[in-house]
């Protein structure tokens, strides 16, 4: 009977590993956002000192996250996806996101666009891939925090779905700001080149 269960327990976790090994692998290629082209890639260890570079930009000189941070989210490849857009080979804006089946969310860990290139929907974008990538695994919602004082980005967010769905006091480390809780109930798939 342990044999027979443990069989069945090794397939399921394979399916289940396999499934989300085809969804989230993203070949490199073009994307045309704004009627712009733009490289989308799966991002690698190389690419952590830009991406730490667009948070020093986009945060005042700080980073949220650090190197170490964003190499141990690379690493796990079963379950996160971290995507970066470049266009003339600069890195212009990540998202980074976990897969979690049995919460049956995706959270988007972080996401920061090049102050030069904001509004110009690269942010949109990626949250769209995500979301989509969160369908295609049968995922009933994509969850995110955001900054209390970030109403722009708040904005984006409700532009595309999500809602409010609380306050964490003091979530952010450093200066303690409260975040807002941010959810997308999400169904069926929808277009979005990826």
């Amino acid at each position: 009977m342990l044999k027979k269960f443990n069989h069945w327990f090794r397939q399921l976790f394979q399916i289940q590993d396999t499934k989300y090994q085809d969804i989230l692998d993203i070949k490199n290629h073009e994307v045309h956002i704004q009627n712009v082209a733009y490289f989308l890639a799966k991002a690698q260890f190389t690419d952590i000192p830009e991406m730490l570079g667009i948070e020093r930009a986009v945060y005042g000189g700080k980073t949220p996250w650090d190197s170490a941070a964003f190499a141990s989210e690379l690493r796990h490849e079963t379950d996160r996806l971290y995507l970066v857009l470049r266009r003339h080979d600069r890195l212009l804006a990540f998202i980074g996101c976990t897969f979690n089946d049995t919460k049956s969310d995706a959270h988007i860990t972080n996401i920061a666009v090049v102050p030069d290139y904001q509004n110009r929907g690269l942010g949109h974008f990626l949250i769209a891939v995500m979301i989509k990538k969160a369908r295609q695994l049968e995922l009933k919602q994509v969850s995110l925090e955001v900054r209390l004082s970030n109403v722009r980005a708040q904005a984006l967010y409700q532009d595309l779905g999500f809602e409010k769905a609380g306050i964490k006091k003091g979530y952010y480390f450093g200066d303690h700001e409260d975040a807002v809780d941010m959810v997308i109930t999400i169904g069926d798939s929808e277009n979005v080149e990826a």
